[in-house]
């Protein structure tokens, strides 16, 4: 239980991040934080204690195994993600080359 408390904790701190942050490069990085919170809740929910890997082997005694289509989501989710962060980077790197400011209250006043 802690650790989806940890989880959520870390979720928050993204979502303040992203609310009350003025610098556009702290609002992409707490999207990031957005991110791996999402992707460590869906591991968490995935994780089965005791648990072994998902193959298949003849003569083996049966165990219980962990769910591997979370982790499929993850590493989906992740290659996304870096998608996503390339591109906001991308574009705050256009904004700070036209506005030389990364603070997102003097590009809204600096339109044109």
């Amino acid at each position: 239980m802690t650790l989806y408390i940890l989880c959520f904790v870390l979720f928050l701190v993204g979502l303040y991040g992203v609310i009350t942050k003025r610098d556009l490069i702290k609002i992409i990085l707490s999207i990031g934080i957005l991110g791996y919170a999402a992707n460590l809740f869906l591991i968490l929910v995935a994780y089965r204690h005791g648990a072994v890997y998902p193959i298949l082997v003849e003569n083996a005694d049966r165990q219980a195994m962990v769910d591997p289509l979370p982790q499929a989501l993850v590493l989906t989710s992740i290659v996304i993600e870096l998608g996503i962060t390339a591109l906001l980077v991308a574009l705050a790197v256009r904004l700070f080359q036209k506005y030389k400011t990364f603070d997102i209250t003097k590009i809204r006043r600096l339109r044109g």
